[in-house]
């Protein structure tokens, strides 16, 4: 893909994966091995995690639409090779976490993904990105599951 068209963000906002697409299946072994490589990218791109995260629900049963996913998530990363977690000395040591939710946004179970980032001073030590694992009633259940994940790791750290 060295030649690809780029892509200025890691994924679609406005489209949602689904199990059920009714595309073609596509070859599982390309698209594992795809997936599990920018698994391993993640450590130092913590802006593509919601999107591989969401490709790697897939890696039972790959979907056309599948794989056109992880394919724009490549030319993301193509697009942004400098792109990664710098670390400086920063003059604050202070600890500050944030988190976020959507409400129901899997469209095959409902469940809610949530996220947050922890930085120490200026750089950024911790993040998670991942689906909850109950059905939340309400926005404010699925903000508040998001606020007790960062609160554990920010207790932990």
């Amino acid at each position: 893909m060295s030649d690809c068209k780029l892509c200025t963000t890691p994924v679609d906002v406005g489209s949602k994966l689904s199990a059920e697409s009714g595309a073609p299946a596509v070859d599982g072994t390309l698209y594992r091995s795809l997936a599990g490589a920018l698994q391993y990218l993640t450590i130092t791109r913590p802006d593509i995690v919601y999107a591989v995260q969401q490709v790697c629900l897939f890696m039972h049963d790959p979907r056309e639409p599948h794989f056109q996913f992880l394919k724009s998530i490549l030319r993301y990363i193509r697009g942004t090779l400098d792109y990664g977690l710098q670390l400086s000395p920063s003059r604050s040591s202070s600890l500050t976490a944030y988190s976020d939710a959507d409400w129901g946004g899997c469209q095959d179970s409902r469940r809610s993904t949530s996220g947050y980032c922890i930085y120490l001073g200026d750089n950024l030590i911790s993040w998670s990105s991942k689906r909850q694992p109950t059905i939340s009633r309400s926005s404010a259940e699925a903000e508040y599951h998001g606020v007790a994940n960062a609160v554990a790791e920010a207790s932990w750290i």
